[in-house]
């Protein structure tokens, strides 16, 4: 559970079709309840936090293994799977609109599990954090558009969110726990792993933490001494030399990295600007929820920080694990016909063995569960401690 990083899926064309969904859905529901029968809202909850373990259920239950629409998907399955179940753990958010729907969905929710109002608002700014870390702190190319909460009855949290890079059409997964970082904004991501990577500004990273303090006293400062700085700043950035003060010493590779880039002094940002001084912050966190703190503005601060003030943030990719989902696609197939077709008789095979698992562990015999349990031996070393 170590890992982290994120998950890279291109973007793929078409839906699912409705009997597939439907087979989707039991199996996903059949497998969920034996997961919380024999580990529990948080240990399952846990499993959430493994984008590994998450594609490895999209594979199981028949979507694309490489597909972008895997993450929406699967996060589908899974909110009406745990619905159905009248589980302890449920889901919030989604794709696109419904995921501005999270912090009502959220209140809702916490209502049905008997979270009090005070955990209830704590979870409302861990989502609303949780977005801000991978799409303002953490600038890859990638903009969120999804974006899904799950929560269990004792306030534990998982954060499952993808952005979409228009350039390339790939997406990106990230995953985020409530036992990952104290700070939601900190290094919070539970672990995945992917083949590709890159030089961010990853205001996420602890060695990112100087920078960050130093963006902070920014944002207490004259919103027009901050002007006056970006002004340095994008004269040395188009290479033209200052006037006055000392000359700063070009970065290496400047060309290669791309959070190199002149900001543009608009009336907007000034206006931004104004409105966080009015409110002098005392934590990063609190200057992230107000209106007009995104990834432009906080990249401004972080160039004044690293050219003016020498503190620069991290440009380290959170990847870190390099892994090939598709083997697990072998259980039914999968939904583009890689490696085969979905075989409906084996998913009605599968389907109706688990349910049998179920029926009989509830009226008391576990005969057939300890032989599904035993079916571990042979799982995959990558999932195999999961």
């Amino acid at each position: 559970m170590g890992i982290t990083g994120y998950a890279d899926l291109p973007l793929h064309s078409g839906h699912v079709p409705p009997w597939l969904l439907k087979y989707m859905m039991r199996l996903g529901k059949a497998v969920l309840e034996i997961m919380l029968m024999e580990l529990g809202p948080t240990q399952v909850l846990k499993r959430f936090s493994n984008p590994l373990w998450f594609q490895a259920f999209n594979n199981v239950i028949g979507m694309d293994w490489d597909s972008s629409g895997s993450t929406t998907v699967t996060t589908a399955v899974i909110r009406e799977a745990l619905n159905g179940l009248n589980a302890d753990i449920r889901v919030a958010g989604g794709k696109g609109k419904a995921s501005l729907k999270t912090p009502e969905e959220l209140r809702m929710l916490s209502e049905a599990l008997g979270l009090s109002s005070s955990l209830t608002e704590s979870l409302i700014r861990v989502s609303r954090l949780g977005a801000k870390a991978d799409n303002d702190l953490l600038q890859d190319g990638f903009r969120l558009y999804h974006h899904a909460v799950a929560i269990n009855s004792r306030g534990e949290w998982v954060i499952i969110q993808q952005g979409m890079n228009p350039e390339t059409r790939f997406a990106r997964r990230y995953h985020l726990a409530w036992f990952v970082s104290e700070e939601v904004t900190l290094e919070p991501h539970s672990g995945v792993a992917s083949d590709m990577g890159g030089r961010p500004l990853n205001l996420t990273a602890r060695s990112s933490l100087s920078s960050r303090k130093v963006m902070l006293d920014l944002m207490n400062e004259s919103p027009k001494k901050v002007f006056r700085e970006l002004a340095v700043v994008n004269a040395y950035l188009k290479g033209q030399r200052i006037l006055f003060g000392e000359e700063v010493k070009p970065p290496r590779e400047i060309i290669k990295i791309p959070y190199y880039r002149p900001i543009r002094l608009s009336s907007g940002l000034l206006k931004v600007l104004n409105s966080v001084y009015e409110i002098r912050p005392s934590r990063l966190e609190e200057a992230l929820l107000l209106k007009g703190i995104g990834p432009e503005v906080l990249r401004a601060l972080a160039l004044i920080s690293e050219l003016i003030y020498r503190e620069p943030p991290s440009l380290k990719d959170p990847v870190t694990h390099p892994f090939s989902p598709l083997k697990y696609s072998y259980a039914v197939g999968g939904k583009d016909g890689i490696p085969y077709p979905v075989r409906e008789d084996v998913v009605k095979s599968v389907i109706n063995e688990l349910t049998q698992v179920i029926q009989d562990a509830k009226l008391g015999s576990k005969e057939r569960l300890r032989a599904l349990k035993a079916l571990k031996a042979l799982a995959p070393p990558d999932l195999g401690s999961v």
